[in-house]
């Protein structure tokens, strides 16, 4: 699973995800790709799922891109355990994702097997999201300036 080789500060606050993605919201490698409708935090093992999902699919042809990485340290204190005494110990990484972030990349096989592949990809990760190509993402921009 992903995770950062090392960090600065081994525990973290929550943060906020109000807003837009105002970075990764284009289509920089690939054809298509998975871009994210609401806020939330995606875990490591997420990611993962959804990389195993979309490579299967393809039978290992093409090219995939993660364009998210989980570099935020998610703490829990254990069941039955009282208020106080400090925080909880590290139990899992998130990547922090606001609306409009791609999450994934696919390029190098047809346009029906890389959205079939993101279609499964989408299933295994915990926000709304939806299948775009580049010529929609690059269209949609033109028109709003």
């Amino acid at each position: 699973m992903l995770m950062p080789k090392r960090v600065k500060h081994r525990k973290q606050f929550r943060g906020s995800m109000a807003g837009k993605a105002t970075r990764g919201n284009k289509i920089t490698y690939g054809e298509y790709g998975i871009v994210a409708l609401d806020p939330c935090w995606i875990k490591s093992n997420q990611i993962e799922a959804a990389r195993v999902a979309m490579t299967r699919y393809v039978k290992r042809g093409g090219k995939v891109w993660i364009k998210i990485f989980p570099e935020k340290p998610v703490t829990r204190k254990p069941m039955g355990v009282r208020m106080g005494k400090g925080k909880g110990s590290l139990e899992y990484w998130v990547a922090v994702v606001k609306p409009g972030r791609v999450l994934f990349e696919i390029a190098g096989v047809p346009e029906d097997v890389a959205k079939e592949a993101l279609r499964l990809a989408t299933h295994k990760l915990p926000c709304r999201c939806k299948i775009v190509s580049r010529a929609d993402l690059e269209g949609g921009e033109s028109n709003e300036k």
